[in-house]
């Protein structure tokens, strides 16, 4: 179950990028699909497509790792598709889903968008590295926090703090907001800000009405040229991008249960990986693929009130 690094070949599309879980394409000179529709005659398709297809590939502090959990691509695709459509607040990328079948229910033709180079993290609870920067700083970036919050302490309102993209391999930093104004302008970072946190609080009460906590999520946004939109990219509210957590076992000051990928960063950190962090990342053993698979797939059944079928 090593990670397939070669991207597909598929007919009718040209690869161009591949990240760390997913990998892009666009279609062919000819604008032709892999069925053969041509898209001269929509506008939007005309103006600029790529089809983002999710792999099974998985990482964790910012490494790829060697290991591949299956079905993976799919959950991630079928559920950020169904959040989607939740999130009417806002313009998301997806134009169709009617993709060629050696991808199909692990990719979606997308607008294609000038992303904005910034990670726009939304967190209602204290966790992970902002807990880090809490506990040196009393805060998270430009935002300060009250004193005494403890691991899994919930953030009311929730904050929102964004990073720098790093390249693979490399960890994002936080950034200040008069660093993302820089880079942005500062109508389009507070804009960035209002969007981020309403897809957060959108999803985080939906997500709870089914038992599960969305602790912090990350999105990406970019500028729909045709449209003239900022516009939600990427994958949204997915455990490879946001820490879910069981609401009925959620109790502040300790680890939570979680529905994402903490379980193979803890077996990473523990003395039985031999993973130091740094160096090569190990591969997985069974058991942790079974269990990560097996979170992943509850997690969406839980979120969407949908059976998963591969």
């Amino acid at each position: 179950m090593s990670a397939q690094n070669t991207p597909l070949e598929i007919p009718g599309w040209t690869h161009v990028y591949s990240g760390k879980v997913r990998d892009l394409y666009v279609p062919n000179e000819d604008r032709l699909d892999a069925t053969g529709v041509s898209f001269n005659d929509d506008a939007e398709l005309r103006a600029g497509s790529v089809m983002v297809v999710a792999s099974d590939r998985i990482s964790a502090f910012d490494q790829v790792i060697p290991t591949e959990i299956p079905d993976k691509g799919k959950i991630l695709t079928q559920m950020s598709l169904w959040w989607f459509n939740q999130l009417t607040g806002v313009p998301n990328h997806v134009l169709s889903t009617d993709v060629p079948e050696q991808v199909a229910g692990r990719a979606m033709i997308c607008r294609s968008l000038n992303m904005f180079p910034v990670e726009c993290i939304a967190r209602g609870y204290l966790t992970g590295s902002g807990l880090q920067a809490y506990r040196e700083t009393g805060g998270i970036g430009d935002v300060k926090l009250p004193e005494g919050l403890v691991d899994g302490s919930r953030l009311e309102p929730a904050i929102f703090t964004p990073t720098g993209k790093a390249e693979i391999g490399e960890h994002d930093e936080l950034i200040t907001y008069e660093e993302l104004y820089a880079e942005v302008g500062q109508p389009i970072g507070e804009r960035l800000q209002e969007l981020t946190l309403y897809v957060y609080e959108t999803a985080e009460k939906i997500a709870r009405e089914r038992g599960i906590i969305i602790a912090d999520t990350k999105v990406e946004f970019g500028l729909d040229s045709y449209r003239g939109e900022i516009t939600l990219g990427d994958e949204v509210m997915t455990p490879d991008s946001s820490r879910f957590w069981d609401a009925e076992k959620y109790e502040p000051g300790k680890p939570q249960a979680s529905f994402d990928k903490q379980y193979i960063r803890d077996w990473l950190k523990s003395e039985e990986s031999g993973w130091k962090g740094d160096g090569a990342v190990p591969a997985l053993p069974d058991e942790v693929v079974e269990k990560t698979r097996a979170r992943y797939v509850e997690a969406y059944e839980r979120l969407t009130g949908e059976k998963f079928s591969a």
